[in-house]
């Protein structure tokens, strides 16, 4: 990755303290957690959430919503953030689970599950846009939020490079889905390929409808 120098290192730090607000304002009631979930709208795989604390004294060079990072970044990103965070976790709802309580329900549960596998407990959770049912912990929804905290935003980065690498796996187990490429989304030739070869077990029956007959 390339090193920034000068002008352009100033305003990244100046970006990314603007996306300290929510964690500075809510510092003072302990440990400020982000979380943020990716697959929620891929037809393959499980929907996954991460949960991250990240340290209040490092900067982590161009962090973002997940969505705005290159893949060579997010891998970089992924590694610096799990190596150096306060605590992260990771939680995940499989496709039988959204099947079974929809993908909504099985969002909160993947997020449920990531704050139950962090090491350190939050005092305050910084959610993108959602407030998750059943949680004793104070919580914070902010719309766009892994665009505007840098929790959430690493979070987001956490999720999605732990869902792609779990997709590159399938895309392995079954060849011919293109896993690794569209990783589980309703693309042309991920339906082409349904259609072709039918539905494997990691498939989510309840949004195949209008693609095969699941009998679901």
């Amino acid at each position: 990755m390339k090193k920034l120098e000068g002008e352009k290192l100033v305003a990244e730090l100046a970006r990314l303290d603007a996306m300290k607000e929510y964690e500075k304002k809510y510092a003072g009631k302990g440990y400020v957690c982000g979380i943020d979930e990716a697959g929620r709208g891929p037809l393959a795989g499980p929907v996954v959430a991460a949960a991250v604390i990240l340290p209040a004294n490092r900067d982590f060079i161009y962090l973002n919503d997940s969505k705005k990072v290159t893949e060579k970044r997010r891998e970089i990103l992924f590694d610096e953030i799990t190596k150096e965070a306060v605590a992260y976790g990771i939680g995940m709802a499989s496709c039988e689970e959204i099947d079974e309580i929809n993908i909504l329900q099985a969002t909160y549960l993947a997020m449920r599950r990531a704050l139950e596998n962090m090491a350190v407990k939050p005092d305050v959770c910084l959610n993108d846009a959602v407030t998750i049912p059943d949680v004793d912990i104070e919580q914070v929804p902010i719309v766009k939020g892994d665009a505007k905290s840098v929790s959430i935003a690493a979070a987001s980065i956490v999720a999605k490079v732990t869902r792609d690498r779990l997709m590159q796996m399938l895309d392995r187990e079954y060849p011919g889905y293109g896993f690794a490429k569209h990783k589980g989304y309703g693309t042309k030739e991920h339906r082409d390929a349904i259609r072709r070869m039918g539905a494997t077990p990691y498939h989510r029956k309840t949004f195949l409808g209008n693609i095969i007959n699941t009998g679901v």
